[in-house]
């Protein structure tokens, strides 16, 4: 039998070992993750257009992004009673470096950075006590960030996320691998990853742990991640069916309402595959370009007179319950949930059996 222990990443120490995924534009915001941090987990806000509710998003979406991420970090403090809190930054991010300074300047613990290798973060976050993982997909990220963070800053990260093919939202694999993911094997890429983290930790005479993310739904999920030696699980879609997430009741009934056949692979209009339910919306982008407006300056990969759509447009109606006009991202297991839970009983699941 497994044994599941809490979470250390540094000083740092989750009672129950699991990350709640970040997930943007608005669906992990201070509600879900302040909720998480108090009842034991890691709760992680999304930085992505996470000012789409200023008054001032469509004239300054940078200004009022940054605005936001020091407003939901001291909202999620006032929910976390003491927890650990986060914050996801995709290193395609316009702006990456002015957001991650943002959330060291708020005070938050940890910052999770996929969507590219996030080379720099180390100097962008400077000295400050913030905790730093890096999402990886493979060996050969892992050793090229770990490689570079060492020579260059002197560090290594604190924790890596691995985050596999069953995510949810943009996926750090190429379209052919996703139509045929049993092909990954992806535990063995797992177990390599782990084995190569641990080893350079060892080099250096310090522990790095290891978080397994994507298609982690319940708490047989987990213990399949702790018998390959990860140290913690990541999950973003179950949350999703929560009271307490910040998104929409009409977005949470999609996850609800959808089937397996449902959940299928789109292709994003800033160059990424990604995972989502097919709805009338998506079989419209599927036939011709839909109109937008002015750019958001979202993800620095957008080309805005080739877009079909407006990602930023797509995913403001997800959140905000015009889920007919949405781009409603989701992980794999989607098609699992039948109904709205409380933080409390998700996490209570995975609690250590001592804790």
């Amino acid at each position: 039998m497994v044994t599941i222990k809490p979470l250390k990443i540094g000083e740092l120490v989750a009672k129950v070992p699991v990350i709640q995924g970040g997930m943007g534009v608005g669906v992990s915001l201070s509600s879900l993750a302040g909720a998480v941090a108090a009842e034991g987990g890691i709760g992680v806000i999304s930085t992505a257009q996470i000012g789409y509710r200023e008054p001032d998003f469509d004239t300054d979406p940078i200004g009022a992004n940054l605005r936001a991420i020091q407003s939901e970090i001291c909202k999620a403090r006032e929910y976390a009673k003491g927890g650990i809190l986060g914050v996801n930054i995709m290193v395609a991010t316009r702006k990456y470096e002015e957001y991650v300074k943002a959330a060291v300047a708020a005070g938050i613990d940890l910052i999770i950075s996929g969507a590219g290798l996030p080379m720099d973060l180390p100097k962008l976050a400077g000295a400050a006590r913030t905790k730093l993982a890096p999402i990886v997909s493979s060996v050969k990220s892992a050793q090229v960030i770990m490689r570079y963070w060492w020579k260059k800053y002197s560090r290594l990260p604190d924790a890596v996320v691995i985050e596999g093919p069953l995510a949810g939202g943009h996926l750090g694999f190429h379209r052919e691998q996703l139509d045929d993911i049993e092909a990954l094997h992806y535990d063995d890429e797992i177990k390599a990853i782990i084995e190569h983290v641990n080893t350079t930790a060892a080099e250096h005479d310090t522990e790095i742990p290891v978080i397994v993310a994507g298609g982690v739904y319940t708490r047989e999920d987990m213990e399949h991640c702790f018998e390959m030696g990860a140290s913690g699980v990541q999950m973003a879609t179950r949350f999703v069916t929560t009271y307490e997430c910040d998104a929409s009741d009409a977005y949470k009934q999609t996850y609800i309402d959808a089937r397996k056949e449902d959940i299928v692979i789109v292709n994003s209009p800033v160059g990424m595959p990604g995972r989502a339910i097919l709805n009338p919306f998506m079989k419209r982008a599927k036939e011709g370009r839909i109109p937008h407006g002015k750019c958001h300056l979202c993800i620095s990969t957008c080309k805005q007179a080739e877009t079909p759509y407006c990602i930023t447009d797509a995913l403001v109606n997800a959140v905000t319950g015009n889920v007919d006009n949405a781009l409603l991202f989701c992980g794999a297991n989607a098609y699992r949930a039948t109904k709205l839970e409380h933080v409390k009983d998700i996490i209570d699941e995975f609690r250590p059996s001592a804790s």
